[in-house]
């Protein structure tokens, strides 16, 4: 039930923040990001599951390493990507959010790529 708990965290952080940005808005940002923090070490406790199953499905199927590896540069982009633009959002600097969004998205592209040229080619070889 740790999405429970991380609701509440989050939850408790919005208040917090609220309270605050009418007296010191400076602090308000600093809760933001401190309950950010909090949630995404959470989430990084949580791809360590996500690591191990991705392993054992390697060990089942021939799946090339390097394929993995690229899921991992994908969600550790998005990953970061995410946050970093939620904070920037957060202290008032939307464009600045949907540039890092923008540019998450054109590097999951970039990483992605190698694989879908491997489908493709596997998809092309099964029509020859």
């Amino acid at each position: 039930m740790d999405i429970v708990k991380i609701s509440m965290l989050g939850i408790s952080g919005v208040i917090l923040g609220f309270m605050l940005k009418g007296s010191r808005p400076e602090y308000a940002f600093y809760v933001s990001f401190g309950v950010g923090i909090l949630i995404l070490s959470v989430a990084v406790v949580k791809l360590e599951y996500l690591y191990d199953a991705l392993v054992k499905i390697q060990s089942y199927l021939p799946i090339d390493s390097d394929y993995l590896a690229a899921i991992w540069k994908m969600l550790g982009i998005s990953y970061i990507g995410q946050f970093t633009s939620g904070i920037c959002k957060d202290a008032g600097y939307g464009n600045i959010g949907s540039q890092i969004e923008l540019f998450s998205k054109l590097a999951i592209m970039t990483v992605s790529m190698p694989i879908l040229l491997a489908l493709l080619e596997t998809v092309h070889g099964f029509l020859s």
